[in-house]
């Protein structure tokens, strides 16, 4: 079996490499790729990814037996509606499915008309209207762009001029008429869960923590993400289950109902209050720096579960994988000096050896931002490399993670020192030497 992946991030390093561990997979390419991906998958670096005529045309001359999609943008492009008009089997939501991450206002919308449990929110397309309302609240709101921001689209102010400030940044380099999110904010502790998702068929798969802000503590500026874990302790599989049938299962059947059935990952943002767990986001795919670690402790055939949610085989969905009980994982990002507003680029890294399919830990290296030169791996993004490190517990995960990182050297590189920590009760915290 030949399997395409496109992007050229972490997480599709981590993509392609657990895809080619699976039995049965004889060739993984990707494209773009990074620097790092070629130890496990080969290039195709000239193929536009959001161009979604030439991806159809490249997947059907070259009959790959599944496309995987792994960043938001091919999807809201319509690259799979492309690839599915050309009969290629592919993993990923269509144009109008992916509207579920693409546009905060839809999913919100959806979320209220079916009774999936949401903050209330208001949508602006004027500067003035958007600041009045904010000023209004009595607690500065969460504010949500309404379009594809890579990550960088939600900003938690914790006063009201920075609400303020977020209103004007974003809507000034927005296109005229694009909408902005003010969404009360809600208390109570933040996870990422995931499921794969075929018409009305649900399979939950997982859930994990990610941290958000550049600087230890939740200090310094939003990212993409900058470290994660699972499994998450307080949220296990009975909360799991939950979600499935409060959450994804609804949304499942509506779209489903609606003539736009998701056929993908699907990713919950939710945020577990005193009320009961509320969904802050949708994402249309595996997160960043989420799949780094999720996918390391899965059981079973990745490309069999993928190929069954292509195809909806509820029953091979069910059967083809499933989350291993009995480890953890933890990650953690290097990121390149001056990250996320002006990161310098250019710089050597050492010490980060990427994984290829033969490695299974328990220190892992996905890389994301880098480029392979005469002289070895240089950064050419904010977010250069995640280190995974597995073990039956996230303190030994952690432990192994911690120490790539140590052995990694990118001049002014820039990491969180305390991912996972707060699982680990307070003497772990107290015995951590500079707050790891």
């Amino acid at each position: 079996m030949r399997v395409l992946v496109l992007g050229g991030g972490a997480r599709e390093h981590a993509l392609v490499w657990r895809l080619a561990r699976d039995e049965g997979v004889s060739q993984v390419r990707v494209a773009p790729g990074n620097g790092g991906t070629s130890a496990t998958a080969a290039t195709i670096p000239d193929l536009s990814i959001l161009d979604p005529a030439a991806v159809a045309r490249h997947a059907a001359r070259e009959r790959y037996d599944l496309v995987v999609i792994g960043p938001e943008a091919p999807l809201a492009a319509g690259v799979v509606d492309a690839l599915m008009g050309a009969s290629v089997p592919v993993f990923g939501p269509s144009r109008d499915a992916a509207r579920l991450e693409s546009s905060k206002a839809f999913a919100k919308q959806l979320m209220l008309a079916i009774g999936v449990p949401t903050a209330p929110s208001a949508t602006f397309t004027e500067l003035e209207g958007a600041l009045a309302h904010a000023r209004s609240m009595e607690r500065p709101p969460v504010v949500k762009a309404d379009w594809l921001a890579a990550g960088k689209g939600v900003v938690v102010p914790e006063t009201h001029e920075q609400a303020a400030d977020a209103i004007g940044t974003l809507l000034s380099g927005a296109q005229p008429g694009a909408r902005l999110l003010l969404e009360e904010r809600l208390d109570g502790r933040e996870v990422s869960v995931f499921a794969l998702v075929s018409g009305d068929q649900v399979v939950p798969l997982g859930a994990a923590c990610d941290y958000k802000r550049l600087g230890d503590g939740e200090t310094g500026s939003n990212t993409g993400g900058m470290g994660s874990y699972a499994p998450v302790p307080w949220f296990g599989p009975d909360a799991l289950d939950r979600a499935a049938e409060s959450v994804f299962e609804p949304i499942a059947w509506r779209m489903a109902r609606d003539g736009n059935p998701y056929r993908g990952v699907l990713y919950a943002g939710l945020m577990v209050t005193d009320d009961g767990p509320m969904v802050l986001e949708f994402n249309a795919r595996f997160g960043d720096p989420e799949a780094q670690v999720l996918l390391p402790l899965l059981d079973g055939s990745l490309f069999e579960a993928m190929r069954a949610v292509s195809s909806g085989d509820g029953g091979a969905m069910r059967d083809a994988v499933g989350l291993r009980g009995d480890a953890a994982a933890v990650g953690v990002v290097i990121a390149a000096p001056g990250y996320p507003d002006a990161p310098l680029l250019g710089g050597r890294l050492e010490g980060a050896e990427p994984s290829g399919p033969g490695d299974d830990g328990p220190l892992l290296c996905f890389h994301g931002g880098t480029e392979r030169t005469d002289a070895g791996y240089r950064a050419s993004g904010g977010r250069v490399a995640t280190f995974v490190g597995t073990g039956a517990t996230l303190a030994e995960a952690r432990g192994v993670a911690y120490g790539g990182v140590d052995g990694c050297r990118l001049e002014g590189e820039q990491h969180r020192t305390e991912i996972a920590l707060r699982e680990l009760g307070d003497e772990a915290i107290a015995a951590s030497p500079a707050g790891r």
